[in-house]
Order: structure tokens, then sequence, then C-alpha cells
């Protein structure tokens, strides 16, 4: 059971969606608007996974999506959009979130992607005791705590980027394509597109790299994927 914040302005949709976590054995709150959520979120309530509109009334779901990841990187986050377009896709990953559902879509496809979510929320929660940290060169990631440190300053990772991390730590120096990083991150049934994968490495070349345009440690391999290298 997961505790779920549904932001969402269109009644319909929202209490469709509401309904549909409900039976689906999740605590859900619903708001319709920016700031409702951020009062709740600000005065501590804590949600595993947020689902957020763009189009809001107000703040929209993009600049609500920055908010809470300036304040917590390790909430899920699922934008939920009228529009289709890639631009708004790489917008909404860019700023934090986690993946991107476009109106109308499936209960069953949406409730799909949660449960992805939350299984990569909670996987590493319990390492084994042997295996609590694996380091890399400078990089060290801590299971346990679930955090990166380079030269031990930490890095604030989002969930997502964590098991990108992690993937990577486990196949040093080996080329992995675009669609073994999807499967491995987001799971075998994912719906979404491979985008998201470079998406997220772009975010990460950002925060881990000392020049994210001539990136040392995430190495593009063109036409293919991507190389950990320390």
């Amino acid at each position: 059971m997961a505790e779920i914040l549904i932001v969402e302005d269109e009644l319909s949709i929202g209490e469709f969606v509401e309904i549909n976590l409900k039976m689906a054995h999740h605590n859900v709150t619903r708001v319709t608007n920016a700031e409702d959520a951020i009062t709740l979120i600000n005065g501590g309530r804590q949600f595993d996974v947020a689902l957020l509109d763009i189009m809001l009334p107000g703040m929209n779901g993009i600049y609500l999506c920055e908010h809470i990841r300036k304040h917590n990187e390790s909430m899920g986050i699922i934008m939920v959009s009228a529009k289709s377009q890639e631009y708004d896709k790489v917008t909404c990953l860019s700023v934090g979130a986690d993946d991107y559902i476009t109106k109308p879509f499936g209960i069953q496809e949406l409730l799909a992607r949660v449960e992805s979510l939350l299984r990569r929320l909670n996987r590493g929660s319990t390492p084994a005791a042997s295996e609590e940290v694996l380091q890399s060169g400078p990089f060290v990631l801590d299971l346990k705590s679930r955090v990166l440190y380079k030269n031990k300053q930490m890095i604030d990772l989002t969930s997502v980027e964590f098991s990108i991390m992690e993937l990577f730590f486990r196949n040093k120096d080996t080329a992995l394509v675009r669609e073994k990083i999807l499967e491995g991150v987001w799971g075998e049934n994912y719906y979404g597109d491979v985008k998201i994968v470079d998406v997220n490495i772009r975010r990460l070349r950002i925060k881990i790299e000392e020049d994210p345009s001539n990136p040392q440690h995430i190495v593009t391999i063109w036409g293919y994927g991507y190389r950990w290298s320390v």
C-alpha cells in the first residue's frame, strides 16, 4: 500500500483515477491545484508517488514538479498531460519527473506505471548485509541509504537516477544498449519511450561529470547506448 497524491483539476478524471488507485489498495489524496499540493507537502505530508497534471490553474504541473524535486529527490513523480509532443515529455523529464503518460490513457496502463515506479522506489531498500555499498573509482553507491558519493561528497539522486547508477556500477566498462537500460530500470513491461533513458542520462551527467558536455564517466556509444567508465 502506497501513499499517492493526485493533482488534477478535471473532476471526472481525478475521481476516476482516485477510485481505481483505491481499488488497487493505495491510500490516495486528491487536490485540484499545485498550491494545495505544496501546502500538503510543506506541511509534512509524505507521499510515495505524485501524479501531476501539467495544465493546472495557477502554477502548472511542471513548476510543481520542479518545486517537489528541490525538496524531495525520493518521491516518485508521474506527469499526466493531453500533450504528446516529444518536447513536452523531455521538458517534464528534465525537471525531475520519473515518467510521463498522455491523456487519454487506459487505467491498466496507469496502474502498471504506478506499480513499476513503486518497485523502483523500493528496490534495494533491504540489501544483503554483505553488499551494502558498491564502489567504482571515486564513486561510492550506498545501497542502504540510496545515496551516491563522489570523492566522499554526497550527490542527491532521484530513484530512477539511482537505479541507473546501480546498473552502471554492476556493468562497468560494458556497452549497454538503451533498451537494456530501459528494461533494467523501468522493467520489461514499461509502456513508455526509450527517450526517457537519454533524458535521465543528461541529468546524471550534470550531477556527476566535471564537464557534462564532455563526459568521462557516462560515455555515449553512438547509435547504441552508454558505457560506464572510471
